[in-house]
């Protein structure tokens, strides 16, 4: 749409189904993404009459975010639970899959930087990743938050806010052990110093099981461990399918995570 003309520049067809989040590239301005509730995630450009490629998932895609510093790398949030980065050159494949929510994402925003962005669930956390990460570097929840529909990053980075079902939006810290208010010189030094102090030791198992360790409700703890539990099942049974099938059959049970979810590709 034009702001100044009453009917649209462009329209876009491809499917007669409900479109979730369409968002436009921070970089290359002309290129557009959208996710449909037939499972899709489609790529158009304004320059062209037609679309430009369409990727079919296993389950369906809520929101879709690009990483305004890079223009080709895209994150969307999925309703199986996890979060999937793709490289708009190359759909056939996940550059990474974000793990650790255990219900419906329903929201994903990224930082400035384009270093971390944070996400929303229906299970009523919000967590921050790093942009190459597959699990969450840092939990946030309430007591009363409810399931959280929406996330936003601050512009300067240093905050973050979630809206949730209980009719309350709420900041948060970007860094929760970060320290409000004007700093002194030795005082920035001091956190630079136990800034690298981390980053070197970071390999020991214990900074490493203070570092991913996140106190999370006792129900999603339960259900992570569910999770878990049923993960496992699945890799036993295509096991044992693989061990009394033919030769070659194991490429088909075990496909890359950043591949199992992919359906097909559309162009």
């Amino acid at each position: 749409w034009n702001m100044m003309r009453q009917v649209p520049l462009h329209t876009f067809d491809w499917g007669i189904d409900t479109v979730l989040s369409v968002r436009y590239n921070p970089v290359e301005v002309d290129i557009f993404a959208s996710c449909g509730s037939d499972r899709s995630i489609a790529l158009y450009d304004v320059r062209q009459q037609t679309p430009l490629k369409k990727l079919f998932m296993q389950n369906k895609c809520t929101k879709l975010c690009w990483n305004p510093m890079e223009a080709f790398n895209f994150t969307v949030a999925n309703e199986d639970c996890n979060l999937y980065s793709y490289d708009m050159r190359k759909l056939d494949i996940a550059t990474c899959v974000h793990k650790d929510f255990v219900s419906a994402v329903m929201d994903i925003d990224y930082s400035p930087t384009g270093r971390e962005f944070v996400a929303g669930s229906y299970d009523r956390t919000v967590r921050l990743f790093d942009y190459n990460a597959g699990h969450s570097k840092d939990v946030y929840h309430t007591k009363r938050m409810q399931r959280v529909f929406c996330t936003r990053f601050s512009m300067d980075g240093s905050y973050v806010f979630s809206a949730s079902d209980d009719m309350n939006i709420r900041c948060w810290k970007s860094k929760a052990s970060a320290q409000g208010g004007t700093l002194l010189a030795r005082e920035k030094r001091k956190q630079a110093y136990n800034a690298s102090l981390m980053d070197r030791f970071k390999h020991m198992p214990e900074i490493r099981r203070i570092a991913n360790h996140h106190h999370v409700p006792k129900a999603i703890h339960k259900q992570t461990k569910l999770r878990r539990t049923m993960i496992d099942a699945e890799t036993r049974k295509a096991k044992r399918r693989v061990a009394h099938a033919a030769p070659g059959a194991e490429k088909v049970e075990f496909k890359p995570a950043r591949k199992k979810k992919i359906v097909t590709q559309m162009d």
